[in-house]
This record gives structure tokens, C-alpha cells and sequence, in this order.
């Protein structure tokens, strides 16, 4: 039987796009000889696993994505949606490397085969803290040498998310990504922080401290706004930086709106 639950299924079209801009750099897909990545609870609807392989493959074509629900019901929809796909009545490529199996986290790929990356994305938001440790060691055990784990939440328009990678040596990274333009302070992101940090958005906790960092310094560099919401974010995460957090990426990916730190640097304590 698929280990999980079902969740709410909740889905939308381009919802994930920023995340799946992230996995677009992970060094484990790129150099990978088998470029498989794993939607993981994609939902009520196979949009998200479509939207994934379409923006992957611009950058290995040969990418491949299989899409994993634990409702048998969602998986038949989502077949239903490929056969479309298959026919050409979609705007999605008739050729797509992608399939849809029956399976929760321990992700039962056919013939051995072990996936780059996996993507769980707002699944984990919906169960106990308690379990996500155990739901993130029974899917990286399931990656390829180097492969990594993407597992996030994000709000229904995507405009608001952050997510963390985990490898087979732990957790490693933490990631916050905002539409900078509609965004008030950066901590709104605390409404859809990853399960493993969102009850420690608290004082004495690092996660606060990070947050709360980093609203002092978007409002410290209001004036910079003039210049455009990407110029003020851009200087409130080098203030980060100077502040003292490590701050991991290209300056090209600062400008999307995007800030990684270290897990170590916002795990809970």
C-alpha cells in the first residue's frame, strides 16, 4: 500500500513555477545519466507534473517526470489529462516524458530506477511535525547518488514559497522565494514556511531571527524602492550578508526574489 495520506489536493496551473525554476540549477538533475525527477502529491491534477517536465526539459531534454498520488482517483484523472496531451488537444508537447503512478513517499519507480530530484511540494504542510523526519528519510533513500529532495509550500498563486533541500547527508539548504513586487515585509512567508520550520517562527528560534532580519532590512532600505522592488531586495539580502548570515547563489538568482541560507542556520534549536 502508497505510505501517506491523502491530502487536500489542492492545485493550480503555474503555482509551482518558482520552485520548479529552482530544481532547474540543481547540479543532480543537470548532471545526472538518468534526468528523473518525481512530482510527489501532485494533486487533483497532473497540471503541476506537465508544467515541470515542460520547464525542465529546457534544460535536459531528455528529462523525464513521474507524477506519484496515493488516491487511485487522482491518478486516473491525471491519465485521462496525458491521453489529452498524447492527442495534441493541449498546449503541452504530445511527446512529454511523463507517466503517473500509484505511490506516497516511498515512491515505487519501476525496475530500480531512482529519481535526481523529488519534488514534494505542500504535502508535508498537512501532516503532524512529528513526521516529517521520517517522510524525508524514506524519500531520499530513494534518490539517486546525489540526488535531492526539494519539499516545500508555497500559497495558491505561488507568489509566496519556500522550500528546503535534503540530501542523503540531511537537510542543506533553506530557501524563501517572493513576487517582490506585491509583497508588504518579507516575513509573509511565515504563513507558508516548510512543515519543519513553521511552528518555530518564535522568538529565540532562528527562523524568527532570519525573518525577522530580514523585514528590518527591507524597511531599512525602503528608500532604495524608488529603483525598483528587485533593487531593494537586492540590498536588504546583502545587508543579510553583511549582518552576518551566509547567504548561497548567484546574484541572478537573488534578483528572482530568491534567498538561501544554510539549514543549519534556521533549524530549529
Amino acid at each position: 500500500m502508497p505510505i501517506g495520506e491523502i491530502t487536500r489536493g489542492t492545485t493550480n496551473t503555474n503555482r509551482l513555477r518558482r520552485v520548479d525554476r529552482f530544481i532547474s540549477t540543481v547540479p543532480a538533475l543537470r548532471l545526472s545519466a538518468d534526468p528523473l525527477v518525481v512530482d510527489l502529491g501532485y494533486g487533483a491534477s497532473g497540471v503541476t507534473a506537465f508544467e515541470l517536465q515542460q520547464r525542465l526539459a529546457r534544460f535536459r531534454s531528455d528529462v523525464e517526470v513521474v507524477g506519484f498520488e496515493i488516491s487511485p482517483d487522482r491518478v486516473r484523472t491525471a491519465t485521462q489529462q496525458l491521453e489529452a496531451v498524447r492527442a495534441g488537444s493541449t498546449s503541452f508537447a504530445p511527446d512529454a516524458r511523463v507517466s503517473f503512478a500509484l505511490g506516497g513517499f516511498e515512491t515505487p519507480l519501476p525496475h530500480g530506477r531512482r529519481a535526481a530530484v523529488i519534488r514534494a511540494f505542500n504535502v508535508l504542510r498537512q501532516y503532524d511535525e512529528s513526521e516529517v523526519a521520517d517522510a524525508w528519510t524514506r524519500m531520499v533513500a530513494r534518490l539517486q547518488p546525489g540526488g535531492v529532495l526539494v519539499e516545500g509550500t508555497c500559497n495558491e498563486i505561488g507568489r509566496v514559497a519556500s522550500w528546503v533541500s535534503v540530501t542523503s547527508a540531511g537537510p542543506q539548504t533553506f530557501t524563501i522565494s517572493l513576487r517582490l513586487s506585491e509583497i508588504e515585509k518579507p516575513s509573509i512567508v511565515a504563513e507558508r514556511l516548510p512543515k519543519a520550520l513553521i511552528h518555530h517562527n518564535v522568538p529565540g528560534q532562528p527562523i524568527h531571527a532570519l525573518l525577522s532580519d530580514l523585514d528590518r532590512a527591507w524597511q531599512h532600505n525602503a528608500g532604495v524602492g524608488v529603483y525598483g522592488a528587485t533593487q531593494r531586495w537586492l540590498a536588504s539580502v546583502e545587508a543579510l550578508d553583511a549582518g552576518g548570515w551566509s547567504i548561497l547563489g548567484a546574484r541572478s538568482r537573488r534578483r528572482l526574489g530568491e534567498l538561501t541560507v544554510p539549514w543549519a542556520q534556521v533549524a530549529p534549536v
